[in-house]
């Protein structure tokens, strides 16, 4: 039996295939970056053939490198950027416009006039999700009235859609609950695409995908490969984290900071700001989740280097903030393309203050530090609330987690330990396990448990009142955005 599994990672900024063998450990890898594409202010394009692109060179080097061909793959896990939007030509394939990112805020005013219809309890109660530009559907909404009026024969999808269309040669037009739970257009309860949601933002139901369990074959590539796991990012970081039970949480730290948290067999409503999401599904069941999102964290050390100039390399973040003792009364909030959970204010933007004569640029690294940590604070403890009840620790993955003063400013702040695994390229972890479980490699989830490994656990050393403090200063900086 084939045991190898392909892993496609379609982020943000680049695509990643990572192939795992059955006992999760990476044979190889290789990442390919591609454009951001800025057309107008608070608008986020990505050119789909440049994706795709990107995703055919990530795998024909990463099958170099690991001295295998296609022939060898036992089966392709997918995970993806979520809520970035692409429709194309049901008959050619062609996409119609460019993708329009996630963190894209150009419906602003079309979730605005929504939230005046006083619909927006509609979308809640419905598809767990609050009215922000941030969702698929009315970036879908504002193509359809744009760019594809009058067309027929298209065909929507988030990038797991557009490419297993592509893997497969046009034969699977469809999603998984994950992805789907993203749109604003799924009935979290039914798991299917809702009519009067759909109805309400004016988007046909026959050009939507079908909507599958995340674990499961969705169909085969072109070269009879079967694709057995397909999940956003996040879901497939908190499977890969093996929080299998409820009040198990994890936070992915990347573009932007990710917090999810296992709510079992049914959603949890918010009464937060956070969002109530499918975590994962497997034959005709369920897991939900609570998750709160933070649109600008990694971001904001890229900002640092390439907008400021202040390093050269995003790794030397850690070091700038450790030629300093703290801040030096300096606080960044960085809302630089708006505030998510638990604020959900699109129009915020980022700030700066508390700056002195004797401000130096170390200050400012340790502000970016502290307010990447803190946007988190706000999300654990709004999702403690939902859930009544205090968490023990937070798993931490993702790029930024390997920078270990973040990682304890974060446990300090939060009061709860963090535990960072062995291999936090969890999200690419969690796609291969789906992928493998959807073809028998792995048979239960026990078997996956005995694979994650604990790498270093940070423990908090803030005192409560310290804690409470900082807080409040950050809640201060806040109401400036």
């Amino acid at each position: 039996m084939k045991k190898s599994i392909l892993v496609i990672d379609q982020g943000t900024t680049s695509s990643r295939v990572i192939i795992f063998n059955s006992e999760g450990v990476p044979l190889a890898q290789h990442n390919v970056e591609y454009t951001q594409i800025f057309p107008k202010e608070g608008w986020v394009e990505h050119n789909p053939e440049e994706i795709w692109g990107s995703v055919q060179t990530a795998q024909k080097v990463a099958l170099q490198k690991a001295k295998l061909s296609l022939n060898d793959i036992a089966c392709i896990g997918i995970t993806n950027q979520r809520e970035t939007t692409l429709v194309w030509d049901k008959n050619t394939g062609e996409p119609l416009y460019n993708a329009i990112v996630w963190q894209d805020r150009r419906t602003a005013d079309i979730c605005e006039k929504l939230k005046k219809a006083k619909l927006e309890n509609k979308f809640k109660s419905k598809a767990g999700l609050v009215l922000d530009p941030y969702f698929s559907g009315t970036k879908l909404h504002w193509i359809l009235k744009n760019v594809a009026k009058g067309k027929k024969q298209i065909c929507f999808g988030t990038v797991d859609s557009f490419l297993m269309w592509r893997l497969s040669g046009g034969k699977i037009h469809a999603t998984d609950t994950t992805n789907a739970s993203r749109t604003l257009l799924m009935n979290l309860k039914t798991l299917k695409w809702d009519a009067e949601l759909c109805k309400i933002l004016e988007i046909p139901m026959d050009i939507l995908p079908e909507i599958k369990p995340s674990i499961g074959e969705f169909g085969k590539t072109v070269e009879g490969i079967p694709i057995s796991g397909v999940a956003g990012d996040q879901h497939a970081a908190l499977f890969g984290q093996s929080c299998f039970e409820v009040g198990d949480a994890k936070c992915t730290y990347g573009t932007g900071s990710f917090m999810l948290l296992n709510t079992g067999n049914k959603p949890v409503a918010s009464k937060s700001g956070c969002l109530s999401t499918v975590a994962w599904s497997w034959g005709n069941k369920a897991t939900y989740a609570l998750e709160g999102s933070a649109f600008i964290c990694g971001a904001a050390v890229q900002w640092l280097r390439d907008g400021l100039g202040i390093i050269s390399k995003s790794s030397e973040i850690e070091a700038l903030a450790k030629t300093v003792d703290n801040n030096g009364g300096v606080q960044f909030v960085p809302a630089l393309t708006g505030l998510g959970a638990p604020y959900w204010n699109p129009h915020a933007r980022g700030v700066i203050c508390g700056l002195t004569r004797g401000s130096q640029k170390g200050h400012l690294a340790r502000a970016t530090l502290e307010g990447m940590a803190l946007q988190n604070v706000e999300l654990l403890k709004a999702m403690e609330k939902d859930l009544k009840r205090k968490l023990k620790s937070l798993k931490v993955d993702g790029g930024a987690s390997s920078n270990d003063l973040l990682m304890q400013i974060q446990a300090d702040y939060l009061g709860v330990t963090c535990v960072r695994p062995k291999i936090v390229e969890t999200t690419s972890m969690g796609a291969a396990f789906m992928a493998g479980l959807g073809v028998g490699i792995w048979k239960n989830l026990d078997e996956i448990k005995k694979i994650w490994a604990i790498d270093k656990e940070f423990e908090s050393q803030l005192k409560g009142p310290e804690r409470q403090k900082r807080l409040k200063l950050w809640q201060s900086a806040v109401q400036k955005a």
